[in-house]
C-alpha cells in the first residue's frame, strides 16, 4: 500500500511545521540526463507557483515526441503527463517511459498510471494533517495522482 506523506497536497496548517522542498538542482540534473540519454532535448521548464503543488519539465524525444514529467515540489515524486497539465488538476498520467530509471537513481520515487489513479482508499493517508484532509474533501479529490498534482487554492 502506498503511504502518503506529510505534505502531499501542498498545504499545512498554520501551526504545522514547514513542508520540506524536493531538491530541484538534482531533478533538473536528472531532467537533463534524460534529454542526453533519449537523444533528444529539454523542453521548456516551469518551477512550482502558488496554487500548484509541482514542476513541469518536458523532454523532446529524438522522435519528436513531448514526454511532460512532473515533480512533486515537497516530495521526491514524479509522474507523467500526456500534455501539459489543465488549469486546477492533472487528469491524464502516463505510465513512465523506459528512461524513467534516470529519476530513480536521482532518489525520486517514479510513480505509474494506474499507481496515481488509485483511489485514496487503497493508499495509507495517515501521516496526512487535518489542513490536507479539508483541500481533499474541499475539492473532492478521490484518487492519488489528483492528491499529489494539484492546483488547488
Amino acid at each position: 500500500m502506498f503511504q502518503l506523506a506529510r505534505g502531499a497536497t501542498g498545504f499545512r496548517g498554520a501551526k504545522d511545521d514547514l513542508l520540506p522542498e524536493t531538491d530541484l538542482q538534482a531533478f533538473r540534473a536528472a531532467w537533463y540526463m534524460a534529454a542526453r540519454v533519449t537523444g533528444g532535448q529539454v523542453g521548456e521548464f516551469v518551477r512550482q507557483a502558488y496554487p500548484r503543488s509541482f514542476h513541469t519539465a518536458t523532454v523532446v524525444e529524438r522522435n519528436g515526441t513531448h514526454v511532460v514529467v512532473l515533480c512533486h515540489a515537497y516530495l521526491p515524486l514524479i509522474a507523467f503527463a500526456a500534455a501539459d497539465p489543465r488549469p486546477g488538476y492533472v487528469d491524464e498520467f502516463q505510465d513512465p517511459p523506459v528512461w524513467s530509471n534516470i529519476f530513480t537513481d536521482a532518489g525520486f520515487t517514479v510513480m505509474s498510471a494506474h499507481l496515481l489513479n488509485s483511489p485514496l482508499s487503497q493508499v495509507d493517508t495517515s501521516d496526512l494533517r487535518p489542513a490536507e484532509w479539508m483541500q481533499i474533501r474541499y475539492w473532492r479529490a478521490t484518487r492519488l495522482g489528483e492528491v499529489l498534482f494539484n492546483s488547488w487554492d
